[in-house]
């Protein structure tokens, strides 16, 4: 088995509700997506996948759920609010931290790839240049 990664990046803004220092504030981040892919064999070109393939696919969806939004945690008065006034929102069920992120994009892009004989394997989500959740 063969497998490849591709990086796609998206700036969003969030916060964690109850958090005990910085995080509880609003505020944004340049986050990273490492996302492994595998086949059991490779195309008749020698690929897993094309790579513009893998950004087509998953990047849309992150362009349309995430990219220059505010992802909040569903009952976050302040999401609430920004989508009343027209402001592009995601809401989840648990709180926006890289962990939670990155457990949801890797259920969420397995969905988007399924029946095309790719599984992903692992979402690595870099929150900040020194800090990142890594779900398998």
């Amino acid at each position: 088995m063969m497998t490849i990664t591709r990086k796609l990046e998206i700036d969003a803004g969030h916060r964690l509700v109850g958090h005990e220092s910085k995080c509880k504030n609003v505020h944004g981040h340049r986050y990273v997506f490492e996302v492994e892919a595998s086949a059991a064999k490779l195309d008749s070109v020698g690929r897993v996948i094309d790579f513009s393939e893998l950004k087509r696919i998953l990047g849309t969806w992150l362009d349309d759920a995430w990219d220059h939004g505010f992802i909040h945690q569903a009952g976050d008065p302040i999401g609430q609010h920004l989508g009343e006034n027209g402001q592009k929102v995601f809401s989840m069920t648990d709180a926006p931290t890289a962990e939670n992120m990155a457990n949801f994009f890797l259920s969420k892009a397995r969905t988007l790839m399924l029946g095309t004989g790719i599984e992903i394997v692992s979402v690595k989500l870099w929150e900040t240049p020194n800090c990142w959740a890594h779900a398998r």
